[in-house]
């Protein structure tokens, strides 16, 4: 299995892409006014951009880390021979939370805010903002992760089912989907929604630092960073930054100089 690992990963990406934009066509939340063509285009070839410096940077990845350090015995779980099992769910759990935490520094510390603001200065939200990341964002986020996985000593598995379900559920919680409000409330005890999810895009500066979690929604309850609903309500409110709110602006070579750009 790990020896197919990109192609793995391609695979439930497409998948998971083709089901959410499916979805969003058939029960979506809320009018789109910008024609999809222009962010859609954009957006994905972000994406594609991203992905090939990971591979081209990073081989191994996060996954090749870990099979490393279990190969030399290196990193605490290993260390301290931790059953697989549990290691397995502590590294998913752990990693998750390192997640949550890197991105609410992101938001706090002015220099890595410029990476990040890009993500936040779509003017719709839709599967294809779940894709949409500053390069360097990448590359810093990955070198954390490798670190992360590094010192746990997480086990090769599981961080493959952690890097999986992480970008399906980036791909669902940013989607334009509309769920019935008992659906909702249900699975947002266990995975964030898109309205949960939705309210970290309002252009309301309270709210866009507010649920910071991409997969578990435990982390903003715990820490005290969840706001239920957006206070203009989800088809009132308005996504994005007070900056950047033009059409040339989700043009791909507009989003690539953007950290460049100014303060916010």
């Amino acid at each position: 299995m790990l020896s197919h690992e990109p192609q793995i990963r391609f695979i439930v990406f497409l998948t998971m892409l083709a089901f959410m934009v499916i979805a969003e066509f058939l029960s979506p939340r809320r009018r789109q006014e910008i024609p999809r063509l222009l962010r859609w285009s954009n957006n994905l070839a972000l994406v594609a951009l991203d992905t090939a410096l990971v591979r081209l940077l990073f081989p191994l990845a996060a996954v090749g880390v870990a099979s490393w350090a279990e190969a030399q015995g290196w990193g605490l779980f290993n260390l301290i021979g931790m059953p697989r099992g549990l290691a397995g769910i502590l590294a998913f759990l752990l990693l998750d939370l390192a997640i949550y935490a890197q991105h609410v520094v992101f938001h706090y510390v002015p220099v890595l805010w410029r990476l990040h603001r890009m993500h936040h200065a779509d003017l719709e939200i839709d599967v294809t903002t779940g894709l949409r990341f500053h390069p360097l964002e990448i590359i810093l986020s990955m070198l954390i992760k490798m670190a992360i996985v590094l010192l746990l000593g997480a086990p090769a598995i599981a961080v493959l089912i952690f890097e999986i379900v992480l970008n399906a559920t980036s791909l669902f919680n940013h989607s334009n989907l509309r769920l019935p409000k008992p659906v909702d409330a249900t699975l947002r005890l266990i995975v964030v929604t898109p309205d949960m999810h939705r309210v970290h895009h309002s252009v309301e500066k309270e709210e866009t630092n507010s649920n910071f979690g991409f997969n578990l929604p435990w982390w903003d309850r715990l820490f005290g960073t969840y706001i239920a609903q957006p206070s203009a309500g989800h088809l009132g409110m308005t996504i994005g930054l007070q900056r950047f709110r033009t059409k040339r602006d989700l043009w791909l070579d507009r989003m690539l100089v953007q950290p460049f750009r100014g303060k916010e």
